[in-house]
């Protein structure tokens, strides 16, 4: 069977090509014909498809994103929406390599949607895994100005113009409620056959205001079990690992924290954009900076338990995943697709989202008690193995693409 596989960035860019990259491998190990599309970047990996890529856009280039270079942006809008050369790329993929399913990842603003009407009309059967709220907020996230927002559900996606969900930027905003409403126009994700869910409560909250409930399934990320070995250290520190960012609740486990009265010291791992905040406000905090591969391993293979404060609705978090494959309870936030990963009181703890006060109960419950945490991070492992291994998720994916391709 041959698949095309797209995604804008062709490289390790976040949860979401941590996805893509584990997919791919699993079906070129099992004999697919896996033809990638993507865009052109220094930092890509190897791929015999390159020669397919699209130019690199980046829109968040400094000299090209500031508000008063409106010609420039104007310039980049109509590529934005619709991108002619990816258009043209993925007609000369389906001419030449004549593939059966399309799995669509990240496309947005860079590759766009404009390419699946042209996927549809070849005949071409399209999924696409909805990482993000895209679909139902023009700026992905659901948020305005650092709160949960749900203004644009219903396609009122003019919302975003009104409330400069993009940067405080009315311009930014208003293209981006501009490519939700072409999209809509000319129904792009009509041609869409099936779109997976990593949450139920993605797939709930899109077939509630977006997308017809018989076109959407929910495939929940997998980890690679083999790989992570769970483990019995337990150096007595509290972790979070992850983008530090408003919407992550970073402050509100700050602040747990030092209410807890706990001794067990708290570290941060990662970067973005208040960690120079954070620090000039909490300097007996230890951030640890950006970590990846091993040495982040270490962190959370040492830890006592970790902590997943989101304030923001998380999908199917990958954070959540990679602590239960080492073994460590999770205290999480009880909001978007966290609930479902965490099993409350037996594989770690969730809390109110935002609560400081029932945050700090749970720190205190579990850095008070070395054999809670064991127990709790043993039955954080099994869920892990049994719900979200990455076999098992392989295995979903491909009887998806089987029962889509199969004669009626």
């Amino acid at each position: 069977m041959k698949v095309i596989l797209a995604n804008k960035f062709f490289y390790v860019n976040g949860g979401s090509e941590t996805v893509f990259f584990q997919e791919r491998e699993f079906l070129v190990n099992k004999g697919y014909h896996v033809i990638d599309f993507s865009m052109q970047h220094p930092n890509n990996l190897a791929s015999q498809n390159s020669g397919y890529f699209i130019p690199n856009i980046d829109y968040h280039n400094r000299r090209t994103s500031k508000i008063g270079n409106i010609k420039k942006i104007f310039e980049t809008s109509k590529s934005f929406i619709y991108n002619k050369e990816a258009i043209k790329k993925i007609e000369l993929i389906v001419h030449n390599e004549k593939p059966q399913i399309a799995h669509l990842h990240n496309i947005y603003h860079q590759i766009t949607p404009a390419i699946i009407p042209v996927l549809k009309k070849a005949g071409v059967k399209v999924i696409l895994t909805l990482h993000d709220y895209k679909l139902l907020c023009p700026s992905y996230s659901m948020l305005c100005s650092g709160q949960i927002c749900n203004r644009c559900k219903g396609r009122n996606f003019y919302q975003a113009s009104l409330n400069k969900c993009q940067e405080g930027s009315w311009l930014k905003s208003f293209l981006l409620s501009a490519e939700a409403y072409w999209h809509k126009w000319i129904k792009s994700y009509d041609g869409v056959d099936l779109f997976l869910a990593p949450s139920k409560f993605m797939a709930e909250i899109m077939t509630k205001f977006r997308i017809e409930e018989t076109k959407v399934s929910v495939l929940h990320n997998g980890i690679d079990s083999l790989k992570y070995v769970r483990s019995d250290v337990d150096e007595e520190f509290i972790l979070y690992f992850g983008r530090i960012s408003e919407e992550k609740g970073i402050e509100t486990l700050i602040r747990a924290h030092k209410k807890s009265g706990t001794k067990m010291p708290l570290k941060i791992v990662g970067t973005g954009p208040i960690k120079g905040h954070l620090q000039r406000q909490y300097p007996d905090i230890e951030f640890l900076g950006y970590k990846s591969g091993d040495e982040l391993y270490s962190f959370i293979s040492a830890a006592s338990f970790c902590v997943v404060p989101s304030q923001w609705y998380e999908n199917c978090s990958m954070t959540v995943l990679e602590s239960m494959a080492f073994g460590k309870p999770v205290i999480g936030s009880r909001i978007g697709g966290i609930p479902e990963q965490i099993d409350d009181g037996q594989s770690g703890f969730l809390f109110q989202m935002g609560s400081v006060e029932e945050l700090a109960e749970k720190i205190r419950i579990l850095a008070d008690d070395k054999y809670l945490r064991s127990s709790m991070g043993k039955a954080a492992r099994v869920i892990l193995e049994t719900k979200y291994s990455l076999s098992r998720h392989c295995d979903q994916l491909v009887r998806i693409y089987d029962a889509l391709t199969s004669p009626n």
